[in-house]
């Protein structure tokens, strides 16, 4: 979407790597929406959207229970079919759009178009979006937890408190009723000093998406391309590593594999997990992404939310913000 196709306020390019798509949106004028919302938050997520089976219905239900209407049911057409969108407000300043697009056969969505050159960059091992994590601020978790439940049907699925000597947070994830719609939420409790979260949240300028976390099918091969590609990861203290097999038990994985590429396990009553968190992907220290590889583990990380705090205070301490 461009000045091509006739959008003159922004330009957007989709990308897509099995059931994961991004759209990646800069703005075209220095006073435009885009332009504006990055200039206050940074890059990071507005909008994120659900494809339902009827839009107009998904709205109407989200409005009656509570939702602030941001785009009424509205259809978009270009000849290749016809899509119904309409979008309710969520979370700080996040946008939750509802997609009707089953008619629809063009590229993506009316006013894109197919491009012409595609990447040649080789696959990495993404299948899908597996969840995509909040920071709220103090006091707001669970006035975000009861709307999302009350807007939307979510059910909260896992609660947990975390500390380190520095900091703490407290954090619920909300889900739909199938589990394929996650959304971890943390809020800062009191500590010593300045927690992730309320680094996170200041220069965010409130709340919003911290992290979004990518199903890999073979965490090892998406981290080594990942790597290759010039993503950095927060690094592991190797002193995780000689304490995993007491803490988790035994697991198929290689040790030194897990530590030489810094790979977080976890382990719950289902199964084990296998994580790894990259630095902030710009100068803010605001938004960053998750590569996660499930072997059976219906959970987020519990037990390592408290090395990734760790990881992190160094990486703040570095910044003068700890």
């Amino acid at each position: 979407m461009g000045l091509e196709t006739g959008a003159r306020d922004r330009a957007s390019i989709v990308l897509q790597q099995g059931r994961a798509i991004l759209v990646l949106t800069s703005g075209l004028a220095p006073d435009s929406d885009t332009s504006n919302h990055i200039y206050m938050h940074g890059d990071g997520v507005k909008e994120i959207a659900f494809s339902v089976p009827d839009a107009r219905q998904a709205f109407q239900a989200a409005v009656r229970r509570g939702a602030k209407p941001v785009l009424d049911p509205t259809e978009y057409n270009d000849g290749n079919g016809i899509i119904r969108k309409a979008s309710v407000a969520g979370c700080g300043y996040l946008v939750h759009s509802f997609v009707e697009a089953e008619q629809y056969r063009g590229a993506f969505l009316p006013s894109y178009s197919s491009l012409k050159v595609v990447s040649e960059k080789s696959a990495t091992g993404i299948v899908a979006v597996d969840h995509i994590a909040f920071g709220v601020e103090r006091g707001q978790l669970n006035d975000w937890s009861d709307y999302y439940e009350a807007v939307f049907g979510f059910q909260i699925s896992h609660r947990e408190d975390v500390a380190t000597g520095h900091s703490s947070m407290i954090s619920r994830v909300l889900q739909n009723g199938s589990g394929t719609v996650r959304f971890p939420m943390m809020e800062p409790a009191s500590g010593a000093r300045r927690s992730q979260i309320e680094e996170y949240l200041e220069y965010n300028r409130g709340s919003g998406v911290q992290h979004i976390a990518f199903l890999s099918e073979d965490i090892f091969k998406t981290v080594r391309i990942l790597k290759t590609n010039g993503v950095e990861f927060l690094s592991t203290p190797d002193t995780y590593y000689d304490m995993l097999e007491k803490r988790l038990g035994r697991v198929s994985e290689d040790l030194d594999r897990l530590r030489e590429l810094d790979i977080l396990v976890d382990r719950d009553n289902c199964g084990y997990l296998l994580q790894i968190f990259t630095k902030p992907l710009q100068s803010r220290p605001t938004y960053f992404i998750e590569i996660i590889q499930r072997k059976g583990a219906i959970g987020f990380g519990g037990g390592n939310i408290r090395a990734l705090f760790e990881a992190v205070e160094r990486e703040q301490s570095l910044r003068g913000n700890l």
